[in-house]
């Protein structure tokens, strides 16, 4: 076999190709790859230099523009206040192009095509003028006119195509001889009233169904369900005759059964029913569900109590038929009627419970005492007997009566549900037994509960128990929880907001009373408390708890804004004055010094309150409020050179300030220097880009401008950078 250049592709071919690769081989091409790394690691440093010449060769020979400006850029640092402000304005050429726009209107004319197409919609032959057409489609007539090709559409050929398959329809639905309808109009609703519903299934299956149930009966007949079953779909299908035939032959096999004895009546009328149910007595005398539908049949109330006096004869222990029973007799016999019941029903909670209510005081309490005694294990008891103890108005019993019932509960070995005595706690408060309540959650609170998770599951339950409109029991959490956390000023303003929001005044007051005495720091308690007072109009009693207060804060901002805004909602000037003066010494905050700004210029004394900035600045360089109030004081007095001054000079040493940037901007815009406000406002995006109220004051600028398209443009930008500013342009639309 000769080798060519073919079968070795070229040049680049291997020779042994497909000869064996050893370790030999391996550890050759591993030698010559690392020599060939080293010699490229070689000219590597080589290589880096050379391409780092031509780059800057290339930048020599054509810069960026913005290398191109860099000397200008510097020469722009120079520049003052003044000469910034001495740039005219840019004026807008575009309306100037388009009037210099004074070309002709030109005019094309419309294709043959379309005017076909618009004549064919309206209902117009286009194939001729004279309407001549010839039997060959795509040929032309000898007028020079053409017909419908193929592929056109022609609508007079597919209206009579209709008006055919619609005769044929009427033809299929008449008699070929007489012309008339083979429709029944006399049977019509009959036929209708025939035809099973479709959410019944098919016909087929419901034939399967009922095979199945023959099948079922007849294989194992005692199977009361499947005679049952049988019945139904004979009722679903409308045989209701044949339904009644087999549950009666049901009631025949099956006589022990109290399904089939139900069912029975139920498909039966109301006097055969009664029958039925009579006949189901006497085989099944125990059955209470028997009894039940035997009550349910009569109608008049007398009989109603003579059927369950004879069920109860036959079932004395059966509790549904004594509260059936004790339902329908009046108060008096219905305590003699429950009295035989408890005999009859000794575990039975819910009739105690019943015998206890209907019962004087004195013998409501025997009556509980015994049912303790005969179920020792139950707590309903024991929280009726503490509700009757508080409805008599014996509330010192009440807790007694909870706490005895917790040992008494454990001594019998019943496990001690934290849930479901807050529950009771809870019914107690909907049914207005607030001791009762209270001394339930107080007891059981804190079983079952660790160290570490006590308030977070306190807290949990107090805001269960206000969800449920439980007041009572929630108030009675925070009362408990107080008493361990005494110190915690979070469960004091929770316990606050609460009586605020459900409680009264007096109740609210008194928990802020008791909440600064445990803890006198806490700045907020002292000024929820001399705010309620304010709110009340009690202005004397609020000066004295915000002095109190700062006996307790002598350097609390908060408490000194207090005491001040006290005084100037009230028209106090002079003691606010004084109150401020004394604060600056004491405290001497930046928000001191604005409130003592803010109550000059408000009454009027303008200089008084820039110079009150001034000292401000001097101590708080970088407090934004002062730049924005003595700017607009400046304003005011239309000094607007100064007050553009003040606003830069806040602008560069509070750049995050918003407010300073917009009060720029509107400004330079109630001037009408529409282009600085725009450059203001762009300048204030570079320094915080990602807030949204310069966004929406940008494009109300441009709005505002006549500019629509640059609005639009600026909102699409905005919405992917921030996307609530479509919020507020929803809002602003």
């Amino acid at each position: 076999m000769s080798l060519t250049s073919t079968s070795l592709q070229g040049s680049g071919g291997s020779l042994f190709g497909g000869g064996p690769y050893d370790k030999e081989d391996e550890e050759a091409d591993i030698v010559y790859e690392s020599i060939d790394k080293r010699m490229d690691e070689r000219r590597k440093i080589r290589r880096e230099e050379r391409l780092k010449e031509e780059i800057k060769r290339y930048r020599m020979e054509k810069p960026k523009i913005q290398q191109q400006f860099e000397d200008i850029k510097r020469e722009l640092g120079t520049m003052s206040s003044d000469d910034w402000s001495a740039i005219p304005d840019v004026s807008n050429m575009t309306r100037t192009k388009k009037n210099k726009n004074t070309r002709a209107e030109r005019f094309t004319p419309v294709p043959d095509s379309v005017i076909e197409r618009i004549a064919s919609k309206q209902g117009h032959s286009t194939y001729a003028s004279s309407g001549i057409s010839t039997a060959l489609p795509g040929t032309a007539t000898s007028l020079g006119m053409k017909t419908p090709a193929p592929g056109e559409l022609d609508l007079l050929q597919i209206g009579v195509a209709k008006n055919s398959m619609l005769g044929v329809k009427l033809d299929q639905a008449s008699d070929s001889v007489t012309g008339q309808t083979v429709v029944d109009p006399r049977g019509y609703l009959t036929d209708l009233n025939s035809i099973t519903p479709r959410n019944l299934g098919d016909v087929g299956d419901i034939k399967k169904a009922r095979l199945l149930l023959q099948s079922v009966t007849n294989t194992n007949p005692k199977h009361a369900p499947g005679w049952i079953a049988a019945a139904r779909l004979e009722e679903v299908t409308g045989k209701l005759q044949q339904a009644r035939n087999i549950i009666v032959k049901a009631c025949e096999v099956c006589p022990l059964n109290e399904d089939v004895w139900i069912e029975a009546a139920r498909l039966q009328p109301s006097e055969m029913a009664k029958s039925i149910i009579a006949k189901a007595v006497r085989n099944l005398p125990q059955s209470v569900k028997i009894w039940d539908k035997a009550v349910q049949l009569e109608d008049d109330t007398m009989a109603k109590r003579r059927v369950l006096r004879k069920a109860l004869e036959n079932i004395p222990n059966s509790v549904k038929l004594w509260k059936d029973a004790v339902e329908l007799e009046e108060p008096g016999d219905a305590r003699i009627l429950l009295g035989r019941a408890v005999e009859c029903c000794p575990t039975s909670v819910e009739l105690w419970c019943a015998l206890a209510k209907l019962e004087t005081y004195e013998n409501a309490r025997k009556v509980l005492n015994k049912a303790r005694q005969k179920i020792p294990t139950d707590r309903k008891i024991w929280i009726n007997a503490a509700r009757l103890e508080e409805a008599n108005n014996n509330k010192e019993m009440v807790h007694k009566i909870i706490e005895r019932a917790l040992t008494s509960l454990k001594a019998n070995i019943v496990e001690i549900n934290r849930e479901l005595w807050l529950k009771e706690a809870e019914e107690c408060d909907q049914a207005e037994s607030p001791i009762t309540c209270q001394a339930i959650v107080r007891t059981v609170i804190a079983i079952g509960v660790e160290t570490e998770d006590r308030k977070h599951t306190w807290m949990e339950d107090a805001d269960a128990f206000t969800a449920n409109k439980a007041y009572v029991a929630a108030r009675a959490v925070y009362a408990y929880t107080l008493t361990v956390f005494a110190t915690k000023k979070s469960i004091w303003q929770r316990a606050a907001f609460f009586e605020k929001n459900h409680g009264t005044i007096e109740q609210y007051e008194s928990l802020l009373q008791r909440a600064v005495t445990y803890c006198p720091k806490a700045e907020v308690l002292w000024l929820m408390r001399a705010k309620s007072k304010w709110l009340a109009g009690n202005v004397p009693e609020a000066r004295s708890i915000l002095n109190d207060a700062f006996g307790a804060n002598p350097n609390s901002e908060e408490i000194w804004i207090a005491a001040i805004t006290l005084e100037s909602k009230n028209n106090e000037h002079e003691r606010a004055r004084k109150l401020l003066q004394k604060a600056r010494e004491t405290a001497g905050t930046a928000r001191v010094w604005m409130k003592s700004a803010r109550l000059e210029w408000c009454l009027g004394n303008l200089s008084g309150a820039l110079q009150t900035i001034q000292y401000g600045l001097g101590k708080f360089p970088e407090f934004p409020k002062f730049y924005l109030m003595k700017g607009q004081i400046e304003l005011q007095n239309g000094e607007k050179v100064k007050a553009r001054n003040t606003f830069d000079l806040g602008m560069k040493r509070c750049p995050s300030c918003i407010p300073l940037w917009v009060s720029l901007a509107t400004m330079e815009t109630s001037d009408e220097n529409i282009t600085k406000a725009r450059s203001i406002l762009e300048k204030a995006r570079v320094r915080n880009p990602q807030n949204d109220e310069l966004w929406v004051h940008a494009i109300r600028l441009e709005v505002k401008a006549g500019n629509e398209n640059v609005a639009q443009a600026l909102l699409a930008r905005a919405l992917q950078t921030c996307p609530k500013v479509g919020d507020f342009m929803v809002l602003e639309l």
